[in-house]
């Protein structure tokens, strides 16, 4: 077995492969050999069946299949030997492929276009400038998480008059000529909330109204939205856009939702028992908790200038064009060539990334251990766990999470290259010329508004 490059341009080049029948020809006679221990075919006891008849109806497919097999791993191989950094994959050559027949041919010879990485340099100076932006803690963005907190802990307490956004509780009738309807709709623990209601007139019947209070009412002017009507009637949508009657409610019962009072009863909920002793602490560990969201949108931001910077060093970098929207074309059934000529420039830009990155580690000889994999995952798991107000989780069930969540492929890979990009960016920032500003989350949101 021969194989031999070709090189066409820095960019291009063609891989021949050229297979004698030496290089297949055992192999091929000893898949048929055990083919021929297997089969069962009538006439013939097993394992009898004449060589001749196993070659005319297997011989092909098994010579196609050995011959494909030796020619995918003599491909590859050639390219991790020489050590060719290809984009894409191997294409099929399609003008100088000589034509294969595998009844007639003993020798082949298989053509392949290869894209060939472009070669380029990543320097990095104090010459390279990026602004890193320091979102500013506001005392609103503590004020509003000190309100999440207060509503998220809150409790339901019954009262004793209605209020707009108390949920009222009752029995219910359907009414007929100002008295309760012979076999009309009744309701038994109807709830309604007057909040909810569009009509200020029907949402003033309740308001200020007691327990034991009865409320005449107009379902269909208070809501409007015949399945508002319909969930409270327990009647279909149908029969909802059809009633037309008023309704009686005797009030039984009235919840409020009270948010909780910033006490010690709401820090030790929070953070856990005598973590946070005073409102101050409080705040400042809310002011902590949201420096580091806001860091990670820093970080995020500065990913978007870093990457930036890096591609544009890249501008007048050659890449094969011409073989890379052959490549997406055939590996990608779904992309057409309109959507591709769109999404091109993007694709170009992210392989640009990509190689800058790849660069950059080996350079800095960047390696992502398992250890680091687990502890972004807790990072993960931690942020999950935030979202639903659960702080201070143990570190023994974050990593039983994190275990969970590195079950699966898809969620290892993502989390090695974002490791991996991380620590990229960490050895860019040491080679760059950071310039630190504080803005305000107005600033730093209207950075991302499209222009």
């Amino acid at each position: 077995m021969n194989i031999a490059k070709k090189e066409i341009d820095q960019n291009n080049a063609t891989l021949t492969i050229s297979i004698e029948k030496a290089d297949y020809a055992d192999k091929v006679e000893k898949t048929l050999r055990d083919y021929r221990k297997k089969a069962n075919m009538p006439g013939f006891r097993p394992g009898m069946v004449p060589m001749n008849l196993m070659k005319k109806m297997y011989g092909k497919s098994i010579l196609a299949e050995e011959i494909n097999k030796q020619v995918s791993e003599t491909l590859y191989d050639y390219i991790r030997e020489n050590n060719i950094n290809i984009l894409g994959e191997p294409l099929p050559n399609e003008t100088e492929q000589p034509e294969i027949d595998f009844d007639t041919q003993e020798n082949f010879e298989f053509v392949f276009d290869i894209a060939i990485a472009p070669e380029f340099d990543v320097n990095l100076t104090q010459k390279d400038k990026i602004t890193y932006y320091n979102i500013k803690v506001s005392d609103d963005m503590i004020d509003n998480q000190v309100k999440a907190y207060t509503g998220r802990y809150g409790k339901y307490i019954q009262e004793e008059e209605v209020e707009e956004k108390d949920m009222v509780k009752g029995d219910l009738f359907e009414l007929e000529g100002g008295k309760v309807k012979d076999g009309g709709i009744h309701v038994e623990g109807a709830v309604l909330t007057p909040a909810y209601m569009q009509d200020e007139d029907q949402k003033k019947l309740f308001v200020g109204a007691k327990k034991g209070d009865v409320i005449v009412f107009d379902p269909k002017k208070a809501y409007e939205n015949v399945n508002e009507v319909s969930s409270m009637l327990k009647i279909s949508k149908e029969q909802a856009e059809t009633f037309n009657s008023e309704c009686q409610i005797t009030i039984e019962g009235i919840t409020r939702y009270h948010e909780a009072e910033v006490n010690q009863e709401l820090f030790d909920k929070i953070y856990g028992e005598g973590i946070v002793k005073t409102e101050a602490e409080f705040h400042e560990k809310i002011k902590e908790s949201i420096q580091v969201n806001l860091k990670e949108d820093s970080d995020y931001k500065f990913a978007l200038d870093a990457r930036d910077t890096l591609v544009k060093k890249l501008k007048d970098v050659q890449f094969p064009d011409e073989f890379l929207k052959r490549w997406l074309i055939t590996t990608n059934e779904t992309l057409t060539a309109e959507k591709l000529g769109e999404d091109y420039p993007k694709m170009i830009e992210d392989l640009k990334w990509h190689l800058t990155k790849d660069k950059l580690m080996k350079a800095n000889d960047i390696k992502v251990e398992p250890a680091e994999v687990e502890e972004y995952a807790k990072k993960v798991a931690r942020a999950q766990f935030a979202q639903y107000g659960m702080i201070g989780i143990e570190d023994d069930i974050l990593t039983n999470y994190a275990q969970d969540m590195l079950k699966k492929e898809d969620t290892i890979r993502n989390i090695v290259d974002k490791v991996a990009e991380d620590k990229v960016l960490a050895t860019v920032k040491k080679s760059v010329k950071i310039t630190e500003k504080e803005v305000s989350i107005e600033e730093f949101n209207k950075m991302f508004e499209t222009k």
